[in-house]
């Protein structure tokens, strides 16, 4: 048998579990022929201070405790002082109060227990409201492994600047990335995000990476990393005003604030080329210590964003973030130092600015204008973006990104190079919360670096195996690679797993 009992109590008697009832009727194992019909009903239907089980039953056999009794008591004391206060028709009569107040004084240690415990109860609870440090901090992780492989037709590969890459066919090889995140929010409106990170350390762990270096044919998540645990993110935002966030923090990545679409930016989820994922000449260092905005006024359409990175700011450096056109060696690189070198520090080179305006009308359509500019390797450049999105359907998407840069002063001489990207996305092809995507790239287009363009093409569909793992083939065709015409095409097949928690 269960009582109905006021919040407080309820705190302290955690076994017993309430469901307020109207009417001794509404109780199953209650017949009106059993001896204690009549004092049950008056106690339900006059008083409201009796409960019964979450299914229906009263258990009128069952054992019953004097701390039940006690807490079950004291409710109805609660009714009946209610009664007494709001002087209605309804009052306890004097036989009533005389049976109640036997019964208080028979049970008076046992309420007096009870109240002690719901005061230190209610002392605990505003103590440690006082003292809470964290109101959230959630723990998510992800594991990413993929298996790569493929070749090249003709006898080598060149890079950019003519250096012999490999005359060998690669191997298969294999790669790993796992991440754990820790995002903590102090008042709702805030995030702390600290990342921990372990990769494969290689150069040569994907094939389309290890035969193409230098134009953002690499895997986006296979860029060299540390086998041992480091820190791959940390950063602090909040909002000041209710339209503005900001972001400060001495490992930041641009392309998490920035640069973003629907359908090409997540290597894990849609495409890996990195051609594919970001404008590859807008970011040619994003990664580092350094500041971001982002305003959208009264969450309309336009969005104002920001983000300054200095690559050496943060020391070493974050996770998929390598120097624009950096290659395994010096003498394949498409940029070696020149005008000087790099000087280091939170304002020195390398560093980046970029500003984006972003005008979304619906969540169909996206248009991103953005501007880049900062100093590489003692190269001061610029560039312009464009990034583009639409939802030609809700199960098909039509993306594309445009960059027109301005590379001063390189051991190449003057560069402005253009870039460009486009391709179709498709959810639900043909499994639930599948997704497909075929893309095509020219990371970079400039007729002093080589004698060809190199184009990019992938294809991918990523299978959701359950919940938390999902499942993707992809194929990478390349052609003219390092903007090279005597190398031959180059085809690799990677097989991606990515386990999420």
């Amino acid at each position: 048998m269960t009582f109905y009992i006021p919040p407080t109590v309820q705190t302290s008697i955690a076994p017993i579990q309430i469901a307020q009832v109207t009417s001794v009727n509404q109780l199953q194992d209650v017949q009106p022929t059993d001896w204690a019909f009549q004092a049950l009903q008056q106690l339900v239907e006059r008083y409201g201070c009796i409960a019964g089980y979450p299914n229906r039953s009263f258990l009128g056999n069952r054992s019953l405790s004097r701390s039940e009794f006690a807490a079950g008591l004291n409710a109805c004391l609660d009714k009946i002082n209610d009664q007494i206060t709001s002087n209605t028709s309804n009052l306890a009569t004097s036989k009533d109060l005389a049976i109640v107040q036997k019964l208080q004084s028979d049970f008076e240690s046992e309420l007096t227990t009870l109240k002690g415990r719901i005061t230190q109860l209610e002392t605990k609870t505003s103590l440690l409201q006082k003292q809470q440090f964290s109101t959230t901090t959630k723990l998510t992780g992800q594991l990413v492994f993929a298996v790569s492989g493929g070749g090249f037709s003709g006898d080598q590969i060149i890079a950019p600047r003519g250096a012999v890459i490999t005359r060998n066919q690669p191997n298969i090889t294999t790669l790993h990335r796992i991440s754990v995140d820790l995002n903590t929010s102090f008042n709702g409106t805030d995030l702390l995000k600290l990342r921990l990170l372990s990769a494969s350390p290689g150069t040569s762990d994907n094939t389309a990476g290890f035969l193409e270096p230098n134009l953002s044919s690499v895997l986006d998540y296979a860029v060299p990393g540390r086998s041992q645990l480091s820190l791959g993110r940390a950063y602090y935002t909040f909002a000041p005003t209710r339209d503005l966030n900001v972001t400060l923090g001495p490992q930041m990545v641009a392309p998490d604030f920035i640069d973003k679409n629907r359908y090409a930016n997540v290597s894990f989820r849609d495409f890996s080329t990195s051609a594919l994922v970001n404008n590859f000449i807008l970011l040619p260092r994003p990664g580092g210590a350094g500041a971001a905005i982002n305003w959208n006024p009264n969450k309309g359409p336009f969005s104002l964003r920001g983000v300054y990175v200095a690559s050496s700011g943060a020391g070493a450096l974050p996770e998929n973030q390598q120097f624009f056109g950096g290659g395994r060696a010096n003498d394949i690189r498409l940029f070696p130092t020149s005008g000087g070198g790099a000087r280091g520090g939170l304002f020195g080179d390398p560093y980046m600015g970029i500003v984006e305006l972003e005008y979304a009308p619906s969540k169909t359509i996206a248009m991103r204008l953005q501007y880049s500019g900062g100093e590489l390797l003692g190269s001061q450049f610029g560039v312009f973006g464009v990034n583009g999105e639409i939802a030609i359907t809700p199960k098909i998407g039509l993306f594309g990104r445009y960059g027109s840069g301005h590379y001063p002063n390189t051991i190449l001489g003057d560069l402005r190079p253009q870039y460009w990207s486009a391709g179709l996305a498709f959810q639900d092809l043909f499994l639930k919360s599948d997704l497909a995507g075929i893309g095509i790239a020219q990371p970079f287009i400039q007729s002093s670096v080589g004698n060809a363009t190199q184009t990019n093409f992938e294809l991918f569909y990523n299978i959701p195996m359950s919940k938390s793992i999902r499942l993707t083939p992809i194929v990478q065709v390349i052609t003219n690679a390092g903007n090279q015409s005597s190398n031959g095409t180059i085809v690799t097949g990677t097989l991606r797993s990515v386990f999420s928690f």
